[in-house]
This record gives structure tokens, C-alpha cells and sequence, in this order.
């Protein structure tokens, strides 16, 4: 399991599966519009010790990224709103199955029916896999109350690869869930 950390554990893992979700909720008596800076909290309970340093500052930089196109400027310390990240890797188990049918020999009575032997073979197989969570939660600084939270969460592809291009894409679509919108430029 040791090996495994520096390959699993990186977002980008969850954008090549279709069965990746994006949830977020937000506080709807809040303007959101209001809000021109960003300070990053951290990782929570310091969730990022299993990410490498590289993939850590890949979902930092892709959070401000869409931050920065909605017009919020990231600050060193005292921004409007406190975004604070969490990721989570569980392990699951699935399994797929596989039936064969095979008929032989008889005599037949009419369309269909027949008398004869037949043979069935099922295989049945198990397998693990991880599934990774990223919470992203957005704090009004001032209040310290959470504004908003988005949720991805899907089954992680090892590619080490595909990291750079994936952790953008998933960040992006997350973001899509946020309040306010990117600046058309």
C-alpha cells in the first residue's frame, strides 16, 4: 500500500471516470458578487499530506485560476473569502460477472422445442478500486461562515500522465457550480 500514495493520490485521478460528481451548495441570501479577494485557509486536517507537492500546487493554482476569471484576486492573508481544501481517498471493492451458455445435442419435437443437454459457466471476479473526494469550502472571512461548498468525487485513474491536463478540467467543472460566473473576456 506504501507505493501506492505517490500514484493514487492526486485529483486528476477523477476526471478520465464517467462516474465522477460534482455537488456543491451555497448560501443563497449571500452576494456572491461582492467578493473581490481570496486568502487559501490550507488543506484541512491536513488532508494534502497525500498529495506530492506537484499535484497540491495543481489544485491550488487551477482554484485560483477560476477565482481570478470570476474577477476574485488571490491575497497572501485577510481576502474577502477563505477557501479551504479537503481530499479523501476510500477503497472500494466491485465486481463484475460473466455468463456463457452453450446447448448441445437432442432430438428435436417442432419449432424450438427439443430435447438435449446444455451448459452454463459463470465467471465471477472482484476487484479493488479508490475512489478520492476534493471539498473545496469558501468561508466569508469576515463572518466565518461558510458561503458556499463544491464536492468532486470519482473513481481514481493512476495515470500519472494525465495530471496536468485532468486537475484544470475537474477544478473547472466544479467551479461551474459557483455562484458567479467567469468574466467573458
Amino acid at each position: 500500500m506504501k507505493n501506492v500514495f505517490p500514484i493514487l493520490f492526486s485529483l486528476a485521478i477523477l476526471t478520465s471516470c464517467s462516474d465522477t460528481t460534482f455537488r456543491a451548495d451555497y448560501d443563497k441570501t449571500v452576494d456572491f458578487t461582492k467578493y473581490k479577494t481570496l486568502s487559501y485557509y490550507g488543506w484541512a486536517k491536513d488532508s494534502d499530506k497525500i498529495l506530492n507537492e506537484f499535484d497540491k500546487q495543481r489544485i491550488e493554482g487551477a482554484f485560483a485560476t477560476e477565482f481570478m476569471n470570476r474577477g476574485i484576486e488571490l491575497k497572501q492573508a485577510g481576502g474577502d473569502i477563505t477557501v479551504s481544501l479537503f481530499i479523501v481517498m476510500d477503497q472500494k471493492t466491485g465486481a463484475t460477472a460473466y455468463t456463457t451458455h452453450m446447448g448441445y445435442g437432442g432430438w428435436g419435437y417442432g419449432a424450438g422445442w427439443g430435447w438435449g443437454m446444455g451448459a452454463s459457466n459463470t465467471t465471477y471476479n472482484e476487484y479493488d478500486y479508490y475512489v478520492g473526494t476534493l471539498v473545496c469550502d469558501v468561508f466569508d472571512t469576515k463572518s466565518k461562515k461558510l458561503v458556499w461548498q463544491g464536492v468532486v468525487s470519482g473513481e481514481i485513474d493512476d495515470n500519472p500522465k494525465s495530471r496536468e491536463r485532468n486537475i484544470p478540467r475537474v477544478v473547472q467543472e466544479l467551479m461551474k457550480k459557483y455562484p458567479v460566473k467567469p468574466i467573458k473576456r
